[in-house]
């Protein structure tokens, strides 16, 4: 089940909302429990089992954790067992294939596939129980003591099968007391709507143009960069547009979860853009991993090191692929040498060529992550650049056929219609009933073209539930 289908916006979301605030505030966590397992049994009931697995198992070593305070070995044991099982779980179902794949590649051998399917949400909600784990082990946060609350946790549908990725640090406090109310669930109906727009409306429309691109080969460079714009619009609206849902369903359901995305398209350095996209991905691999393991304190060689570990990571949770990996080690060359290099150059550059910079890597890195097939991501790039002409009649005519909805996806991955908004509320000042009025009119405005697009259109992936 995905919140951009029939079925969530007209059966499971009200019917759940309706039973979250009929049910007493000491059951509501149960009920979201229940149904969030109702949510995730839906679309891979026979994997349920391990997340259930991992949430009582890491549930289980923040008890011990607390157990034993005083025994350094033994806390040490426990979080290592944490990590090397919840990862072995990860890795088994991800990347056994891939693996069998390259030893049968390197080496002439023949061993069979066991072909497995990736658990939902899996990169996610691993991420979710090692973050509790190592903060309980760090003393950062407190044990829970109560199952269901945990549980609740680990499995909230909301943030459940694309994130946010949400540490239980963010949530430590509202998971036992959060207060709701009619203004929160409001405004967190806004923030669904509108996150249900910029998926259904921008990523589902624009992704079209991606798709029938790709599958050419030799594609002049004006249409191929087309191609590439469309896939960088398709998934910065597709994965923002969830977030924006699973951020106002939390808030529908009293809690606040962290911000994922921050127009990354205004970045002026790759090091920037890595600040304002998926910013829970990459928060969590600076907590966890890029910190512990020295990041920048321990002089420039093991800096490099750390960061090459990193990306390379970054790259692989993204898929079991080639494309992926590369895709990795593209932005730790590009990280690395602004970071050495180019950081002093680039002050002195007027902030629009510091924008072009970026946005040509961004382009070339999402050209690189789309194509699974590493002969087909150097012919794509080899079409960008020209090797098979400028533009044809073809070109033209997605130009012409979608430079409209190019400007309107330019100006919507901007902070221009927030500063808007924003403005024209200090103008109204006091008069809530008038902005409500006109956040009313714009939520029905975009509910319905999203209805009418899910109805009439059966293209409606989420790109990152492969992941």
């Amino acid at each position: 089940m995905v919140f951009s289908s029939i079925l969530f916006l007209c059966i499971f979301l009200p019917a759940t909302v309706l039973l979250y605030y009929i049910l007493p505030h000491r059951f509501r966590n149960f009920g979201l429990l229940t149904v969030s397992l109702i949510f995730y049994a839906w679309g891979e009931p026979k994997y349920i089992i391990i997340m259930l697995f991992s949430t009582v198992f890491d549930y289980t070593n923040g008890i011990l954790l607390e157990k034993f305070d005083k025994k350094e070995v033994v806390r040490k044991i426990v979080l290592i067992c944490s990590v090397v099982i919840n990862l072995g779980i990860l890795c088994y179902f991800k990347y056994t294939d891939f693996a069998i794949e390259n030893i049968n590649r390197i080496f002439g051998t023949d061993i069979s596939a066991l072909s497995l399917a990736l658990p939902i949400g899996i990169s996610f909600y691993t991420f979710q129980t090692l973050s509790y784990t190592i903060d309980v082990y760090r003393r950062k946060v407190m044990v829970q003591h109560n199952i269901i609350n945990f549980g609740m946790y680990i499995c909230l549908f909301p943030q459940l099968i694309a994130g946010p990725i949400v540490r239980y640090a963010d949530i430590e406090k509202e998971i036992a007391n959060r207060k709701e109310n009619s203004d929160k669930i409001w405004h967190g109906l806004f923030r669904f709507i509108i996150g249900l727009g910029k998926k259904v409306v921008f990523a589902n429309q624009i992704g079209s143009l991606w798709n029938e691109i790709s599958a050419n080969k030799n594609n002049p460079a004006l249409t191929a960069w087309l191609g590439a714009a469309a896939f960088a619009f398709q998934i910065y609206f597709d994965f923002s547009g969830y977030s924006d849902m699973a951020i106002g369903l939390g808030e529908m359901f009293g809690f606040h979860f962290p911000e994922n995305f921050d127009y990354p398209y205004e970045s002026k350095s790759i090091t920037e853009f890595w600040r304002r996209w998926h910013i829970t991905l990459s928060s969590w691999f600076k907590e966890y991993l890029y910190i512990p393991l020295g990041g920048n304190r321990c002089g420039i060689f093991r800096q490099i090191i750390n960061l090459l570990i990193v990306w390379l990571l970054t790259g692989l949770w993204h898929g079991a692929a080639w494309n992926f990996v590369i895709w990795g080690l593209f932005y730790f060359v590009l990280l690395t040498i602004e970071k050495l290099f180019f950081k002093k150059i680039s002050e002195k550059l007027p902030n629009v060529f510091k924008h072009i910079y970026a946005l040509f890597f961004i382009m070339i890195g999402w050209v690189i992550f789309a194509c699974e097939d590493i002969n087909d991501i150097g012919n794509y790039l080899l079409s960008m650049f020209g090797v098979f002409g400028g533009a044809d009649s073809m070109s033209i005519y997605y130009l012409m056929t979608y430079g409209i909805m190019f400007i309107i996806l330019i100006i919507a991955s901007t902070c221009f219609p927030k500063k808007t908004v924003l403005a024209l509320r200090s103008k109204i000042g006091n008069k809530t009933k008038l902005n409500f009025a006109a956040e009313f009119v714009f939520s029905a405005i975009v509910l319905i073209l999203s209805i009418t697009f899910l109805v009439g259109d059966s293209y409606n992936p989420f790109l990152y539930f492969r992941f």
